[in-house]
This record gives C-alpha cells, sequence and structure tokens, in this order.
C-alpha cells in the first residue's frame, strides 16, 4: 500500500495493482496519488459534500440514495464489473476521513470497504478468481483504512440511535407521550418512520451481510450455523428494503413512471451524489476506458437474495467427511448456477489446510473412497510420494468442480491426463514398496489390499471424471444434433468401463468383510454365490448404460436407412468433429482403444429391426422402477430415476412408433429435446 504521508504531500506514489496477477514483462502501477487529486478536484467542484445538504430532510434521501447506489455497484462488481469503476466510483470511499463528520454515512462507508476487502480476501484465496482476473484487482485503492476494525460498533451506535427514533415515531403516532428528547432523522414529522424504516433495514442488512461472511470463513465449517441465522436476516431486511420503494418513490415525487425505473440504481429513482464513474479509469491501466453499465437497484437486490440463497445451501451442508458426498453436494450446488462469490465460498469449505472441511485428511478420504478398512488411513503407504500428489490432485479436482461451467470443462479435461499418468506412478511405486517390504505377511497383506483398491478407484474416478466432461457438452450446448450419435456411443463407453469398476471396487469391499467374518474359503464362495446382491449404485450406472445405448442407436438407425442427422458439411468431415469434440480424452486414452474407427464400426450396422428385438429403452425403465425402494430416503436419486424412467418411456415409444412406420414419411419430423434430463434428449415424432 502507498505511504500515506507522501501521498498527503502531493507525491506521485506508485503502487503495484496485483503481484500475483502479471502484466506483460513489467509490474502494471497505479497512480494512487493521481486518483487521490482526482478525487479533490470533483470534491472542490461540489461532487460529494459534507454535509450532504443544508435541508435535514434532503441529507436523509441523499444518503439513502448513496446506500442504494452503493449496493448496485457491488452487485455489478460480483458480475464481472472493475472495483474501480463500480464500488470505488463512490468518492467518500476514496476519501474516508471526510465523512468522520456524519456518523450515518462513515459507518455505512466503513463496512461497505470491509465487507469488500472480505469478499476479495475470499476470492483470492482460493483462486477462483482465474476465472475472472479483474474481481480481485483493487488497483491500489483503499480496500482496508484505519480503523475500519471498529465498524460494526460504529453501525450499531447509528442503528441503536434509528432504533430509538423508530419507537418515538411509533409513539406519536399512537399518541403516546414520548419519554425522551429524540432528534427526528429529518424535518418532515410526517414522513418520520418511513425514513427511518428505510434506513434501518440498510443498514442492518450490511451489518448481517458482514456477518455471513466472516461466519462462513470460520475454519471446519463451525460458523456455518450462525450464518444461516444471519443470512434468514439479511433477506428479511431485503424484504423490507423492497417494501420501502414505494415510499421513497412517493416521497421524492420525481415523476418518473414504472418503466422508467428499470434501469434506475436507486429506489427513489433519483440520481445520487458523491460518484465518479470515469474518475479511476485513466490512472488504473488494466481497467477499461469507458464507464460500464451498472446494474439497476432491483437487479441488485435480485443478486444479493440469489446469493443469500445460494449460501444457504453451502450452510446447510452436512459436513460428511466422504468423498463421494462432498462431489454430489458440489455438482448439485452447480445446478443453481452459483455466481464467482458463491462458489468461492464453498471451495473455502471443502478445502482447508489440505483436507476435506479442514477436518479429515486426504488419505483417509481416499482410504474411505476406496472402501478400506479402518485401519488403512494409519498406513505407512500414506508417506509415499505418488500417494501425497494423489492427494493433492484429489484436491484439484474438488476445486475445479467449484468452477464455472465453461472454466470446469476445460479443467476437466486436461485434469484427464493427470489421473492417467498418476495412475502408471502409482503401479510403479506400488511394485518398488513391495520389493522393499521385509516385515511380516500382515503387513504386506494389507499394504497388498491398499495398493489394489487405490488402483481400482483411481481407475473410477478417471471415467468419472470423462464422463462429467461429456455431459458438460449438452449443459454448454457444445454439440450439434449430427453429433449426438457420436456422444452417446463416448458416453456408452465410458460408462461401461465406470460401471466395471465401481462394480470391482464393492465387490473387492465384499470379499475382504466377507473374509473377516469367516475362516473358510468355501464357506465364503457358497455365501456370495448365495447372498450377493448387485448394489444399486451399479444399476444406476446399468440405466444410464441402457439410455445411452439406445439413443446411439435409434440415431444410428436413422442415419442408415432414412439418412437423417448425417454429420456432413462443407468444412469439416465427421472424423475431424470426432478429434475436435473428443481430442482431450483420445489424448488421455479414455478408455483405451476407443477411437473414430471403433465408432463406425459400432454404428455402421445399426437398423430400426435389430432395434425393435431388443429395446434398450424398456430394459432401463424396468431397473429404474426396481431402484425406487433403494433410494427411497435420498430425495435427490429419487428425481433422478423418476427423469430416467420418463426419457425411457418416451424414447420407448418413440422407437416403437419409428419401428412400426419403417422409412419415415416425408411429413414426418423427428428431432431431439432436452425437456425430461439435461444429459438424455428425447425423440419426438410429428407430422409436419
Amino acid at each position: 500500500m502507498a505511504d500515506k504521508s507522501a501521498v498527503e504531500r502531493g507525491k506521485d506514489v506508485k503502487v503495484p495493482i496485483s503481484p500475483s496477477i502479471p502484466s506483460g514483462n513489467d509490474t502494471a502501477w497505479v497512480d494512487v496519488s493521481s486518483i487521490l487529486r482526482r478525487a479533490s478536484d470533483a470534491i472542490d467542484n461540489g461532487a460529494a459534500p459534507i454535509p450532504l445538504s443544508f435541508d435535514r430532510t434532503t441529507d436523509t434521501q441523499c444518503v439513502i440514495d448513496i446506500m442504494d447506489h452503493l449496493l448496485s455497484c457491488e452487485a455489478t462488481w460480483h458480475k464481472g464489473g472493475s472495483l474501480a469503476q463500480t464500488v470505488f466510483s463512490c468518492i467518500y470511499l476514496l476519501r474516508p476521513e471526510r465523512t468522520s463528520s456524519h456518523a450515518l454515512l462513515h459507518s455505512f462507508c466503513r463496512v461497505v470497504r470491509t465487507t469488500c476487502n472480505a469478499v476479495v480476501s475470499t476470492v483470492s484465496d482460493v483462486r477462483t478468481n482465474e476465472e475472472e482476473d479483474l474481481f480481485v484487482m483493487a488497483y491500489g485503492l483503499q480496500l482496508k483504512a484505519d480503523g475500519d476494525e471498529k465498524c460494526l460498533s460504529m453501525l450499531n451506535a447509528v442503528e441503536e440511535t434509528l432504533a430509538r427514533q423508530l419507537k418515538a415515531c411509533k409513539a406519536l403516532s399512537s399518541k403516546r407521550r414520548v419519554l425522551e428528547d429524540i432528534e427526528p432523522l429529518q424535518g418532515n414529522l410526517d414522513f418520520e418512520e418511513g425514513f427511518c424504516r428505510a434506513v434501518l433495514c440498510r443498514l442492518r442488512f450490511r451489518k448481517h451481510f458482514y456477518h455471513v461472511l466472516t461466519c462462513m470463513r470460520r475454519p471446519q465449517g463451525k460458523g456455518l450455523e450462525v450464518a444461516k441465522k444471519h443470512i434468514l436476516s439479511c433477506l428479511s431486511e431485503l424484504d423490507s428494503m423492497l417494501k420501502s420503494e414505494e415510499f421513497l418513490r412517493h416521497t421524492y415525487a420525481c415523476g418518473i413512471s414504472e418503466d422508467g425505473l428499470e434501469d434506475k440504481t436507486t429506489a427513489s429513482g433519483r440520481q445520487p451524489i458523491g460518484f465518479d464513474s470515469t474518475l479511476n479509469s485513466r490512472s488504473a491501466a488494466p481497467t477499461p476506458p469507458r464507464a460500464i453499465k451498472l446494474l439497476s437497484w432491483k437487479r441488485a437486490v435480485n443478486y444479493f437474495q440469489k446469493l443469500l440463497h445460494d449460501l444457504e445451501i453451502i450452510c446447510s451442508n452436512s459436513l460428511d467427511p466422504v468423498f463421494e458426498s462432498a462431489l454430489r453436494f458440489v455438482v448439485d450446488f452447480q445446478k443453481f448456477e452459483p455466481d464467482l462469490v458463491a462458489r468461492a465460498h464453498i471451495q473455502h469449505l471443502l478445502v482447508q489446510d489440505g483436507k476435506l472441511y479442514g477436518c479429515e485428511p486426504i488419505f483417509s478420504v481416499i482410504c474411505k473412497a476406496a472402501l478400506l478398512p479402518e485401519g488403512a488411513k494409519n498406513h505407512e503407504l500414506q508417506k509415499n510420494e505418488t500417494v501425497v500428489q494423489l492427494g493433492q490432485l484429489v484436491i484439484n479436482l474438488l476445486r475445479v468442480l467449484c468452477t464455472n461451467t465453461a472454466w470446469q470443462r476445460r479443467k476437466l479435461g486436461k485434469i484427464l491426463q493427470d489421473w492417467r499418468i498418476i495412475y502408471v506412478q502409482l503401479e510403479l511405486a506400488f511394485r518398488k514398496e513391495f520389493g522393499e517390504i521385509t516385515s511380516t505377511s500382515t503387513d504386506q497383506n494389507m499394504c497388498l489390499k491398499i495398493c489394489k483398491h487405490i488402483l481400482i478407484w483411481v481407475e473410477e474416478q478417471t471415467y468419472s471424471v470423462a464422463l462429467r466432461f461429456l455431459v458438460l457438452g449438452f449443459e454448454l450446448e457444445l454439440y450439434a444434433t449430427s453429433e449426438y450419435c457420436m456422444v452417446y456411443w463416448y458416453i456408452y463407453v465410458i460408462l461401461i468401463k465406470l460401471t466395471e469398476k465401481t462394480h470391482l471396487r464393492m465387490m473387492l469391499s465384499n470379499e475382504s468383510t466377507g473374509r473377516r467374518k469367516s475362516k473358510k474359503k468355501r464357506d465364503i464362495v457358497n455365501d456370495m454365490g448365495k447372498d450377493y446382491q448387485i448394489p444399486p449404485t451399479v444399476l444406476l450406472l446399468q440405466c444410464y448404460i441402457y439410455v445411452a445405448e439406445g439413443l446411439m442407436m435409434m440415431l444410428a438407425s436413422l442415419r442408415n436407412e432414412n439418412k437423417l442427422f448425417l454429420c456432413v458439411g462443407p468444412f469439416n468431415t465427421e472424423q475431424e468433429r470426432f478429434m475436435q469434440q473428443f481430442e482431450l480424452l483420445q489424448k488421455a486414452f479414455v478408455p483405451d482403444h476407443a477411437s473414430y474407427f471403433s465408432y463406425r464400426e459400432t454404428i455402421s450396422n445399426a437398423r430400426f429391426s435389430t432395434l425393435s428385438m431388443h429395446n434398450c429403452f424398456k430394459d432401463a425403465q424396468k431397473i429404474a422402477k426396481g431402484l425406487h425402494g433403494n433410494f427411497a430416503n435420498d430425495p435427490d436419486r429419487m428425481v433422478e430415476l423418476r427423469r430416467i424412467e420418463q426419457v425411457a418411456e418416451h424414447n420407448a415409444v418413440a422407437l416403437n412408433l419409428v419401428c412400426r412406420l419403417g422409412t419415415l414419411e416425408p411429413s414426418l419430423k423427428i428431432s431431439f429435446e432436452f425437456v425430461h434430463h439435461p444429459h438424455f434428449a428425447v425423440a419426438s415424432v410429428k407430422r409436419s
């Protein structure tokens, strides 16, 4: 941070924008003193007066407008705008010492600055800012000023005074005698209660929002329950802010129509004082030269409501230190399309000090995920360098899943090679480990068991990452309809491998459990042959296999017999499109021997006559119905089962219709829509 005395003397002081963000070959610099001089010039021209007005009513109105505009600025910053052109377009924030005589504005500005500092800290710590470098750039501006640590005590004092004023207003309105002499907030007593409520809900929102951010930063999720209470308070205050809009608009009598309020950054519809969006653009080099468009006040309120609901979901996490549970939670959370700040908080919660939720060592998490015995987590093997690298890869995977969808898909495709490489390295490391074992046979058996389980688990995760990579293409709308056939083929071959590895891991776990319960191997074989059932998780994967296979073969038959959905074009061939879509999978050899030629060989003989004999969709529907009892206590899985049933049922009907018609009439049109499931399409046959 710049030397304060030098700035006050008017000398040119330059500070780096951000030491972690390079700018070409040289460090980018910001002329802080120039920014402050521009702010001083604006103040001299009357842009940010203190007091805001000589009329107390107008002064209060101006403060509310500043509060609202700052909310719009903050929301715009969260959505990707630069900090310099949004929050720090407020001259009162650039010169914090000037507001010291105005308790209400001073306390509000301090808590806004402290809140922004807390958000930047969270996003920087988890490196989520890779998605949007502008977010964490402070441009040398004062994110933290002297005395900001006391912002809550100042805010509480102002809030207490306002609460007494509101109480006095209620006493006057009910014609009760006021026991204490309370100085009104503004001059018109008829409007006093409305103004008190409007200011109080804005102050209280800032206070509770700051508490939310600090509580969610506590280690090991210890502040989540308290944060949830503050989130509810924030949402309540936002509702009160929305209710105050009508009062403020009619009180100001600005004459603005409803349509004209859509783009306004204040509840009243007035232009706030004390802001200059171009103030920092010429001094902070990486800042865009033009002023950016701010979110309207209503959209800003809606943004914070969405953010708080996302944070509430994070606070409801059970903190179950099981890898599969953590993965499911992140994937399910991403369905709500959270913004950068919410994703930063979920990543901070998941990974702390290299541990899951800050309490469970990663090797222990891997052992649980690989279904190893409890004692395996303390084995010396965890100190092996390659095993340590595997732990870091698991952490990286969790972090990648917390990024936005487009960034996530790119990263997943790239880390696939890391998972393949770590598998080979683990194999070599384990062989070397076996060669050096000179202890008892019990230790050797334990080491052998750990190695076998971990290797299978690594393969399973590799195919799971590949599957996630493929299905995200549907969410991002990266596939053309003519490419669906090859996409579902690739999903089909990945699912077969994933199901195989998942089943093998579970069988090894059951085998280990059986051996501990019985001494006779013959009894174990008999018991497993008699009682063993395919796990529900494996059966669910089998459902996906049938649906993917059915869609692939239906599309292939339409291509072969009706010349529909052919992958032709003037610019590239089908093989070139195959490589463009699956290049990262092909480079990582996931799975082995999966190539364009094996894809063509699979679909070349697809015919409706064959499909009518074996309807994969009916098999998927049958398995899904049978799984209802297994997942009765898992609402998310039940929803997924119903969606799979709907996809299978509708596609089975469409397939029967097409098979019965044979060659489609020119008047019949077939299309594929994602109406029941985000990744598995439904065929629609209609007469045009």
